[in-house]
């Protein structure tokens, strides 16, 4: 239903003329974009990840359309320094979380075909291969089976999962509870989950995400500016103050110890109000990040420059990649509003 409401706000946005009309009249300097997957198929029938997953084709409509809209795409650092320059041009950072290996194979050629500047955000464990990408893996499970039964802590849950309808529900019911759960419950139910159906979470989470030497690609490439993602990519809400922030101090660690340089700049897992807050934003100001990215909804205004630990981005919705809705992806008004018109949402 909240999609289907969705589209008929895009559809009706998408009236030519009528986001370039909005832009005219609005005082944000620019936006964030937020992208994860760049595969050439689209999204399959049953792909509740698909909102996370775009088209090299897509990727390149946007880039294009983009520039033609009057934005240039810069990197974060120069981000920063237009929100407060009041002549500055608008701009458009682009940026991918999480490395997945399709990134390299896919979303990098069109990149660097455009010269287009963006931010790769690095979950390092996953890299490292000890994590567990386990929303694709959750899906996997329920796209493969007929029954699902998985361990919560109120008791086992079983889910029907022969239809597209109840593989749907099934995958929700249990997202959502994985989502209100401790991580270290999370990730045991999961861990049980994997075993039961015979997913190797290692050979899955090796498969999606990069190694280190294919992200030197990326590192040595001078359109590309690393950011750190945490260590496990686990909700910094849950976890006490210490690990919080140890989550955040050991990827850069990580990172700068691979690539010689201390990133900048960090992307909050998950990133939106249930992930990260006030706590969280703090401890990226005090470890001495230049910028902390959300996924709170909105554009960038003058009064983000005091607040760079707190910055909204716009997610490219994979279920959502028609050339005509380009305009409004680069709207940022429509996207305040979705936070009830506020421009700073720090709270």
């Amino acid at each position: 239903m909240r999609y289907t409401l969705y589209r008929a706000a895009f559809e009706l946005l998408a009236i030519p003329g009528l986001a370039s009309t909005l832009r005219r009249f609005s005082a944000a300097k620019g936006l964030i974009l937020t992208l994860h997957r760049v595969l050439p198929s689209p999204p399959a029938a049953f792909a509740p990840n698909g909102i996370l997953q775009i088209t090299p084709d897509f990727l390149e409509a946007v880039i294009v359309k983009t520039r033609q809209a009057g934005f240039d795409i810069v990197d974060l650092a120069e981000a920063l320094r237009r929100l407060t320059d009041p002549e500055a041009q608008p701009f458009v950072v682009l940026t991918f979380d999480d490395a997945y290996r399709d990134n390299l194979v896919h979303a990098l050629p069109v990149l660097r075909k455009h010269q287009a500047p963006f931010t790769l955000y690095v979950p390092t464990g996953l890299v490292d291969g000890v994590g567990i990408v386990w929303w694709q893996a959750l899906e996997d499970v329920v796209a493969a089976q007929q029954v699902v039964v998985v361990d919560l802590p109120e008791g086992p849950y079983y889910g029907d999962a022969a239809t597209l309808e109840q593989k749907r529900a099934t995958f929700a019911h249990i997202y959502q509870r994985y989502r209100q759960m401790p991580e270290p419950d999370r990730e045991a139910s999961m861990r049980a989950l994997a075993a039961r159906y015979g997913l190797d979470l290692a050979a899955h989470c090796r498969d999606l995400i990069m190694d280190w030497k294919e992200l030197k690609t990326f590192a040595d490439d001078p359109l590309c500016t690393i950011g750190a993602h945490t260590v496990h990519h686990y909700e910094l809400s849950k976890l006490p103050e210490t690990q919080m922030r140890a989550e955040i101090e050991e990827s850069a660690k990580v990172l700068e110890a691979q690539f010689s340089t201390r990133p900048d700049h960090l992307a909050y897992p998950i990133g939106g109000v249930a992930a990260a807050g006030p706590r969280e934003f703090a401890a990226v100001k005090d470890l001495g990040f230049a910028s902390g990215v959300t996924t709170r909804p909105g554009g960038l205004y003058a009064a983000h420059a005091d607040h760079t630990e707190a910055l909204p981005r716009i997610s490219l919705n994979g279920l959502f990649q028609e050339k005509r809705f380009i305009d409004v992806f680069l709207t940022a008004e429509i996207f305040s509003l979705m936070r009830r018109g506020r421009k700073l949402d720090i709270a």
